[in-house]
């Protein structure tokens, strides 16, 4: 067995993820521990008890989603279970490479709390948007965002699957793409639109915190969101990540790539079960296993030794 793990980004977080793995892991609680020490204050405070509005704020919810993610896969090597490859939605890219030992763990989680900071910094709250544009192929979407463009920038965010592609940039662009797309399309409630060139302010600051920070050689293949190549090596890291914060997560070919490196499961470790959905519409006959509380991981083991 060759398992992929799979990290979820902004948007799987939730009031209470990770306290299952906290409670009954030592190893998982290291993680929430080194994480308040890290950022100095609790963490864990917020990602346990909330209120949802505080988890929801992007410079707290992408180091809570981080930990927890790390957190569920330190739980998971306890138990036996650890990786072949590895990816990671957006955010969940530093979780997947937090796990292959590219990068320290304090070191992601103080970083993604100021890509947060920054990614909601470089445009005003209600002057951009995203939408989730669904059941057209990605030639059609493209078509539409320059259509609905009419000077402003509406583009390509998230590649999803065949059927669920996002779009970001000037909410006036990204509603006019809505009501070209038809009925099955909404706009996201995020407050930024994410993935798209308006970031470019975002990467540029992005980049004195990751010029700070030592990396290293993964220790096992981690596919990367921009063009889904593979991280091999340490001086990947760093331009990848940063070219990510304005650029499409090109997700359907990730997977697609994972596959093609000989992935035989996969894995999806932390909060939310997204990425098991988008799984079975880019992988006909795949199988995914979505471990973001210790009954999940439970099964999973279960059901990945009966297929071994």
């Amino acid at each position: 067995m060759r398992p992929a793990f799979l990290f979820p980004g902004q948007g799987s977080q939730a009031v209470g993820m990770g306290k299952s793995f906290y409670e009954a892991s030592d190893a998982a609680k290291a993680v929430f521990e080194e994480a308040n020490t890290a950022l100095g204050f609790d963490l864990r405070k917020v990602a346990f008890e909330g209120p949802e509005s505080e988890l929801a704020l992007t410079a707290n919810t992408q180091p809570a989603v981080l930990t927890a993610s790390v957190a569920a896969a330190r739980a998971c090597a306890e138990r036996g279970l650890t990786p072949s490859f590895a990816a990671g939605h957006s955010l969940g890219e530093y979780a997947a490479l937090v796990v292959a030992g590219a990068l320290r763990f304090a070191d992601a989680v103080r970083v993604v709390r100021k890509r947060g900071e920054f990614m909601q910094q470089a445009v005003p709250v209600g002057t951009g948007a995203m939408a989730a544009i669904m059941g057209l192929e990605l030639g059609a979407v493209e078509t539409i965002c320059k259509e609905a463009g009419q000077g402003e920038v509406v583009e390509i965010a998230n590649i999803n699957s065949a059927g669920q592609i996002v779009v970001a940039g000037h909410r006036g662009a990204v509603e006019r793409a809505v009501a070209l797309a038809g009925k099955k399309s909404v706009m996201l409630p995020v407050s930024a639109p994410f993935h798209s060139s308006l970031m470019a302010p975002a990467a540029e600051r992005l980049a004195g915190e990751l010029a700070a920070i030592a990396v290293g050689d993964p220790t096992f293949p981690v596919v990367r969101n921009v063009d889904a190549g593979v991280t091999r090596a340490a001086d990947e890291v760093k331009p990848f990540l940063l070219r990510q914060v304005a650029s499409p997560v090109r997700w359907t070919d990730c997977v697609q790539r994972l596959h093609a490196e000989g992935a035989t499961a996969f894995v999806e470790v932390g909060p939310g079960r997204v990425l098991t959905g988008l799984l079975r519409r880019i992988l006909d006959g795949a199988r995914g296993h979505s471990i973001e509380d210790v009954a999940g991981l439970d099964k999973a083991l279960a059901a990945l030794g009966a297929s071994a």
